[in-house]
């Protein structure tokens, strides 16, 4: 009989890694499902590994196939929910759009998937064979619908706050833009003025032999500075911008960073919303589709951006794992505000803390869409400001200069 060696998890969340007899694949899946076991991969011994297997063991991805990412997973949800919602199973739909759908990427993935559920795999288990697609927190909610018999409502919900989360980083790009688009636009002119203007206009002095005013030889001075070593300051500021990058890659460059984000007048206060954002949308989304409460922080809690949030997040998690109600232990942390602790205080007297976090998101929706509105103001004032500055000294030196040089002439 074929031996296969499969790569797992257990109920408790443990890596397994161990060997199986059985006649098939699909029936070493059925046998492992049997032990209660979530699978990563089955390979045969002694056989090459299937497309499917390599994928799931992180290979290489082959000639001509599309990369997967996080980009295909709110498409892929929209398409299996409209056919849920038209009546079709989950297997049949995700087999249907592997035939039909146009994408090469979300055709793809649906094929792996079709694979995998073909062989008697739940839904949920296909999805966690793609991580770089699905997260954990999507594949526990798509597995406590399958348990509960609710997916399409479990879809409406994952769907709603993938939504959310994506019009965020859209209104966000949106907001930088046209800080991005003055800051260009002034750093070529300020280029066209020193690189391309300044020089002819400084030859015209030096051969009219006139005595130039201060302002313009500290013109002429930094002209020439960035001329000769412009491209010094340049690659100085690159090779800086990267190796703060690849510090920032490192866990202890990521928490010194993100602790001096927490630091910055309008940044600060902006990362603190988006934590509290991202903690209210996604634990109430975990809890509302049945995930127990434990499983949902600790969900939530990889959710977190800022490194320092999430390690103050994490201590709160381990008392509430201890008996300590939600409100308190996060009242700790010095994360969040009274008025969303009190929300949840609410909540938890109530027995329904949902409802409190739904509320929290939609406030904190808006506190953020302020706070941007404000930083780009300021951003484009700073700008603009710094603009007239550079233009307005230029012109006056400039100006000052060719009143000197027309005045030497009228007195010779």
């Amino acid at each position: 009989m074929p031996r296969f060696t499969y790569n797992a998890q257990d109920r408790a969340g443990k890596s397994v890694t161990d060997t199986v007899d059985a006649p098939a694949r699909k029936d070493a899946l059925r046998i492992l499902a049997a032990r209660g076991l979530q699978v990563a991969s089955v390979t045969e011994l002694g056989a090459p590994a299937s497309a499917a297997n390599r994928r799931g063991q992180g290979a290489a991805t082959p000639a001509g196939a599309v990369v997967l990412g996080r980009k295909q997973r709110l498409p892929f949800l929209e398409a299996l929910r409209d056919l849920v919602t038209s009546g079709m199973s989950a297997g049949e739909a995700v087999r249907l759009l592997s035939l039909r759908i146009q994408d090469p990427g979300l055709r793809q993935l649906c094929g792996g998937l079709w694979e995998r559920l073909s062989e008697g795999a739940p839904l949920s288990r296909a999805l966690a064979a793609f991580p770089a697609v699905f997260d954990s927190s999507t594949v526990s909610l798509i597995q406590a619908g399958e348990a509960t018999g609710s997916l399409q409502d479990t879809l409406e919900r994952l769907i709603a706050h993938l939504n959310e989360q994506r019009d965020l980083r859209t209104q966000l790009l949106t907001a930088l833009a046209y800080p991005c688009l003055l800051m260009v636009v002034a750093g070529g002119l300020v280029l066209f003025f020193l690189f391309f203007l300044l020089p002819r206009l400084q030859a015209l002095f030096t051969s009219l032999h006139g005595d130039l005013p201060v302002s313009t030889r500290l013109l002429v001075a930094g002209s020439g500075f960035a001329l000769h070593y412009g491209w010094l300051i340049v690659l100085a500021a690159v090779l800086g911008g990267v190796s703060l990058w690849r510090w920032r890659q490192t866990d202890a460059g990521r928490c010194a960073t993100d602790a001096w984000l927490l630091r910055l007048p309008l940044v600060g206060p902006f990362v603190a919303s988006q934590t509290i954002l991202s903690f209210s949308q996604t634990l109430g989304v975990l809890l509302a589709n049945g995930i127990t409460a434990v499983d949902a922080l600790r969900m939530t809690e990889r959710q977190i951006a800022n490194r320092v949030h999430r390690a103050a997040f994490h201590t709160a998690t381990d008392r509430v794992v201890e008996g300590e109600a939600l409100s308190t232990a996060l009242a700790r942390t010095g994360c969040f505000p009274h008025l969303v602790l009190d929300r949840l205080a609410v909540g938890e007297n109530t027995g329904n803390v949902v409802p409190s976090l739904r509320e929290i998101a939609r406030n904190y929706q808006r506190i953020i869409s302020g706070q941007l509105n404000l930083f780009v103001k300021v951003i484009a004032t700073v700008v603009l400001l710094a603009v007239f500055v550079i233009v307005g000294f230029i012109a006056f030196a400039i100006v000052s200069a060719v009143f000197k040089v027309s005045a030497s002439f009228k007195l010779g």
